[in-house]
Formats: C-alpha cells, structure tokens, sequence
C-alpha cells in the first residue's frame, strides 16, 4: 500500500494528513477555509488520491500559516507514500477546462523541487480565501513533495472556475504521474537509478 501519515504541528499550525495514492478520491478535508476545502477536495477525487487532512492554524492571524503548512505537509505525505518511486510514470500533464476557462498542468516527480505558476486572479478574495495565497500554496506543494510542477492559466475570466481548473489540472497530472507502469516493473524512472 503506498499510504503515508504526516502530522505537522507548530506555533502556528497543526496539521495531520493521512493520504493513499491507490486510493478512490475519497476525501475528508478540514483547514478551517471553506474555499481550500474546497480545492483539495477537487484534488482527491480527481487523482483518485485518498485524503485525509485536518488542519488547526492561527487564522485569528490570517490565512497565510495554515495554507502553506497545509501544502507542505501534502506534499510531504505525497512523497513519503511514493517511497523510492521505483515503477511509477513519472510524469503528468493535462489540461483542465471549466467553462470559459482552460488551464495546463505539467508535472515531474524529479525529486528536483520547482514551480512555475503563469495564472492570475481579478478580485482578492475566493471566498474568505486570499487568492494571493495560491500561487504560495503551489509552490510550497511542489516544495515538499519533490516535484517540478508548471500551470498555467491558458485564459478564463471567472476567477472560481480558474481557481477550480487549476486544482483539477494538477489532479489529473498528478494520477497520470503516480500511476504505476506495468511495462517499467521495479525499476526507478531515471537514468541515474535514484529519483
């Protein structure tokens, strides 16, 4: 079973996320932004990745700790259910169109942390969410889970549809990329022999 647990606990946050890659998309998601729900719901249930994440953070203060955290320790529990990685794709794309909106997801589980973020929003909130915190929220995912991560909104105008196809895009991308290829057996998608 590639299942990781992380618990994150600071001054600022408490985080405990449980995730299955060879999961179903069942979700139970909790960080006290109804709109952040909202996205890493969509992210389960479209890379089929089961996740559990609670998430206690000073919001008394803003948003900023528990989004980040939350990423952080995503990203942590995604890369610690890969394990060494040996037999997976590797790499995942797709676009995500909602509506007016199309957005592009590409990714590599290099083990080489970077994020391009291309997108952009018109009003600064979704919600009671900070849309200045989602390019922050990206970054800090790729961060920890070890990926090199490219999206980018193609074009759209609502700013909840680019939101949502953002999150769907990576989803989609990221179960094409932790899909295990029956035609690579044990062996780590790399030249190097370490990912």
């Amino acid at each position: 079973m590639r299942t990781a647990t992380v618990q994150r606990t600071t001054k600022e946050t408490d985080v405990a996320i449980t995730v299955n890659l060879d999961g179903c998309g069942d979700y139970s998601v909790s960080t006290g932004i109804g709109f952040l729900d909202h996205m890493v719901e969509q992210l389960s249930r479209h890379s089929l990745i089961d996740i559990a994440m609670a998430v206690k953070g000073d919001l008394h203060i803003d948003q900023h700790h528990t989004v980040e955290d939350s990423a952080l320790a995503l990203g942590e529990a995604i890369a610690k259910a890969l394990g060494d990685k040996r037999g997976i794709a590797r790499y995942g794309e797709a676009h995500s169109p909602m509506d007016e909106t199309l957005t592009r997801c590409v990714l590599d589980i290099s083990g080489r942390p970077h994020c391009v973020w291309k997108s952009g929003f018109s009003q600064p909130r979704l919600g009671e969410m900070d849309t200045e915190l989602f390019p922050h929220w990206f970054a800090s995912f790729a961060q920890a889970a070890g990926i090199t991560l490219h999206i980018e909104t193609l074009y759209g105008e609502n700013n909840h549809h680019i939101a949502e196809s953002m999150y769907k895009a990576l989803a989609r991308a990221l179960r094409q990329a932790v899909e295990i290829d029956p035609r690579k057996g044990d062996a780590i998608p790399s030249t190097k022999g370490v990912l």
